[in-house]
């Protein structure tokens, strides 16, 4: 297919090339060329309270040349005219788990161009960020982080593993942990992801319940940091979090039942939250990915709570991130767009909920000087949506086009480029 493309482009010129692209609706490594150029753009850049209207975005090479008024250039293109739609930052999901490369396809196509992964096996997540970074721009950019510190690891932990055998009993103690996270840094992971209550999503479990010790927590962290490394802690219940805090992560998962002097102490140090709304929405749903009677119930139960907690946190000034909890697999159709109109609805606002699910979450994932945010020489990671967020935040999930380090993704525009 590329070869012909190629050779249609060489014999028919730009225009044939333009009109068979436009055609494929996810295909960014079936198009060659090194520019792109967006014009009548209603903007929003991901860092400014308000949008900027009929911008002028020059792409080169992946990377945002100019944002501006100006007319499209000579010489640079194809030419995109978005009069009447809205260029976004793509989507920074801040907390996935996934494992496959249909999965991270799914995740690009609903507009997330950058993941954090928060616990996966095999190191699924650090194949897929070097794939990224290796020019194949059909799934996302990954922020690794391997497989969670926690005092039960995963089975498959061991087949990756197995120096740590004696750790299949059970993990307990400052140096068992450090092990752990030398492990993950041995990797090349980029966050360490902890345990520090127990899980939601598990009918035999209790998310309120604590698991880690304060020396525990405190060795991962610093651990963590011999390696330039931060730490994520999940933690519903809140002697975990604040015991997390304390040690010195750097974000709170999920946080449903934090109190206020929990969020505080976050305020104080400032620790990031990404309170993950869509998987409490998600376990409550019997259509849901949750299947289970019993963490219907739950979900029912923790879903207004955390409504509640994250209303709370952007009122004391808490930094909130955007963050899934999906696997995007094929049955489930959260997204992003369910996590910034969940977040909006707690009394953000459509554009902070946008900053929250860009800027913000990227800053959080340690990659805010490249991506998340619409500037000059940032990655070109965009999304177009087909009304304003703004004046409906539900319109959020009308995704109609995907830009992925400056190379069209998705193409769902009734409009196609020309030259």
């Amino acid at each position: 297919m590329q070869k012909t493309l190629r050779l249609r482009w060489r014999l028919a010129g730009l225009v044939i090339l333009f009109a068979a692209f436009a055609a494929i609706p996810c295909g960014a490594q079936a198009v060659a060329g090194d520019s792109l150029v967006f014009i009548h753009a209603n903007l929003i850049d991901g860092i400014s309270n308000a949008p900027t209207m009929d911008a002028t975005v020059v792409v080169v090479n992946g990377h945002i040349q100019s944002v501006g008024h100006d007319p499209a250039p000579a010489g640079r293109g194809p030419v995109i005219d978005l009069t009447g739609h809205w260029l976004l930052p793509g989507f920074v999901d801040a907390h996935v788990h996934v494992y496959d490369l249909a999965s991270a396809k799914r995740a690009l196509r609903s507009g997330a161009t950058t993941i954090g992964e928060a616990g996966i096996n095999h190191f699924a997540d650090i194949g897929m960020r070097e794939l990224n970074h290796k020019g194949v721009v059909d799934v996302p950019d990954v922020v690794a982080a391997g497989y969670h510190i926690r005092t039960h690891p995963a089975d498959d932990y061991f087949i990756d593993f197995p120096q740590d055998a004696d750790l299949m009993a059970g993990v307990h103690g400052a140096e068992a942990v450090r092990r752990m996270v030398r492990e993950m840094a041995g990797r090349g992971v980029n966050r360490i992801k902890v345990m520090a209550t127990e899980r939601a999503g598990t009918p035999e479990t209790d998310p309120r319940i604590r698991v880690l010790s304060d020396e525990e927590l405190s060795a991962i962290v610093d651990e963590a940091s011999k390696s330039g490394l931060w730490v994520v802690a999940h933690a519903h219940g809140d002697e975990g979090a604040a015991a997390a805090v304390r040690a010195g992560v750097h974000a709170i998962e999920h946080g449903t039942y934090l109190s206020d002097a929990t969020l505080r102490l976050m305020k104080e140090k400032g620790v990031y939250l990404d309170p993950t709304i869509t998987a409490l929405v998600d376990m409550s749903d019997p259509e849901g990915e949750y299947d289970n009677p019993i963490l219907q119930i739950r979900g029912k139960a923790m879903l207004p709570t955390g409504r509640e907690m994250t209303a709370k946190a952007w009122k004391m000034g808490i930094k909130i991130v955007a963050g899934t909890d999906t696997s995007y697999f094929d049955k489930n159709n959260r997204t992003m767009a369910d996590e910034i109109i969940e977040l909006s609805d707690a009394g953000l606002g459509p554009m902070d909920a946008i900053k929250a699910a860009t800027s913000v979450s990227a800053e959080e994932l340690g990659v805010d000087k490249r991506t998340g945010s619409i500037r000059a020489s940032y990655e070109a990671d965009f999304v177009v949506i087909e009304r304003s967020p703004l004046e409906n935040i539900r319109h959020i999930g009308d995704v109609v086009m995907v830009v992925n380090n400056g190379r069209i993704a998705l193409n769902r525009l009734n409009v196609a480029p020309h030259p």
